[in-house]
């Protein structure tokens, strides 16, 4: 199949390219930017004219709820909504069920995801047994049946000597290992931010330094083990001071945020909205000040969806029963740019805007993606800047339709999706 993209907007953050330029696929491979190849005859013709072209975005949490919560999603359901958001390649966390802690699990995972032929899917294996935190996984295995690295999704490792050992384990093979950073115990059972307005509500409080405190012990350990470590969903201007020295001092760090952190505070939980029920909670305007800066400066390399579908039965609870959790993939890049807008005054934000859900993710998971280099996989998102949708149920493609930014009217809505060369989605 040959496609010719003509006459559309490029950008492409990972070679500095804002720009109209026509893009050229063969053999799903990108095989030109700019003039026509020799003797290239198109199959199809997409004109993007007053479209933004863009790499395929890549999203480092997205649950697919499969194996074992096909009740709450379903991967068929959740890859149409990446595609529909844009999202070419995605990580999908190890807390299903059963646990991705064994290689024929994520052989089964990779396999389906594959004859589905769509958005392209990437597991996290289980760090420790059962995300228990006692017995480490056989992370080689792991590795050889896809794997791209280890992590503990939302549940902590009690014993800090696992971890050490965990840690020394993927040092050992060069793989990252990833974190949310929580104490184990403060906060623990927590449903909001510590703060005054838990307190007003009567909420069960997590404070800060349950995340800072997770921090101090990761850093030291990166320290002794040089083990390269990638966080998870940062949420306190104190967590992102702690990572930007740890990154001034040459420790081997990463890091990441929800997009729904990158806009909402404890405030947005309004009068008790269980949509707004996110683990970790929203915090402060000062935490959410600081996640924006840090996203500007570059000290949070990434933005993800932490697209975490849930159903109605566990969601439409009082706030502190309800199941935390809220669909992402779909308002990934609206949110984005809307971060873009609200954050800059010149054009130069919307290129550092992508480069966060583009090749910024791409480069923290080590995959081949987020680029339009000539050569490289033709994954990539048409979208239209100016337009303007409304998020409502009917409007969300994921099974799960729950968000605390259900009403709102966003900027951004992607027209096609072209994964490994092939038209995969057209709105």
């Amino acid at each position: 199949m040959r496609l010719h993209i003509k006459q559309g907007r490029v950008i492409d953050p990972a070679n500095q390219i804002d720009a109209q330029r026509d893009v050229f696929i063969a053999d799903g491979k990108i095989v030109a930017v700019g003039d026509t190849p020799g003797a290239f005859g198109a199959d199809q013709t997409i004109d993007a004219s007053g479209m933004i072209v863009v790499p395929g975005l890549v999203d480092l949490s997205a649950r697919l709820r499969e194996p074992g919560y096909e009740y709450k999603a379903t991967l068929e359901s959740e890859l149409q909504a990446a595609l529909a958001g844009g999202v070419t390649s995605l990580l999908c966390p190890p807390d299903t069920d059963p646990v991705l802690d064994e290689p024929g699990l994520v052989e089964m995972l990779v396999h389906r995801a594959r004859l589905m032929n769509q958005s392209h899917v990437y597991p996290l294996g289980a760090l420790t047994v059962g995300l228990k935190g006692r017995e480490l996984t056989e992370m080689a295995e792991l590795t050889e049946a896809g794997c791209v690295g280890f992590a503990q999704a939302d549940h902590t490792i009690e014993d800090t000597t696992v971890l050490f050992r965990a840690m020394q384990y993927a040092q050992t093979y060069g793989y990252t290992v990833w974190l949310r950073p929580q104490d184990p115990h403060l906060g623990k059972g927590g449903n909001a931010h510590s703060g005054p307005l838990a307190s007003r509500l009567g909420l069960s409080g997590v404070p800060v330094m349950s995340e800072t405190i997770a921090l101090h012990t990761i850093f030291e350990l990166m320290r002794v083990t040089g083990a390269r470590v990638h966080l998870c969903r940062l949420s306190s201007a104190a967590g992102i001071a702690l990572v930007r020295a740890a990154k001034a001092e040459g420790l081997h760090v990463s890091c990441d945020v929800g997009a729904h952190h990158v806009h909402l505070t404890d405030h947005d939980i309004g009068f008790f909205d269980p949509n707004a029920r996110l683990s970790p909670p929203l915090r402060s305007h000062r935490d959410r000040d600081a996640i924006r800066q840090a996203l500007a400066d570059g000290t949070i390399d990434a933005i993800c969806s932490d697209h975490t579908p849930v159903d109605d039965d566990e969601k439409l609870l009082p706030f502190g029963e309800a199941s935390p959790g809220a669909t992402g993939l779909e308002l990934l890049l609206s949110l984005s740019i809307k971060w873009a807008e609200d954050h800059f005054n010149t054009k130069d934000g919307l290129m550092t805007a992508l480069a966060r859900i583009t090749c910024d993710p791409a480069r923290v998971a080590g995959l081949d993606a987020g680029t339009l280099s000539v050569g490289s996989v033709a994954d990539i998102c048409l979208f239209d800047s100016t337009a303007r949708w409304k998020v409502d149920t009917s409007a969300i493609v994921s099974q799960g339709k729950h968000t605390p930014f259900l009403g709102y009217e966003l900027q951004g809505q992607v027209r096609h999706t072209i994964v490994s060369g092939r038209l995969a989605f057209s709105r």
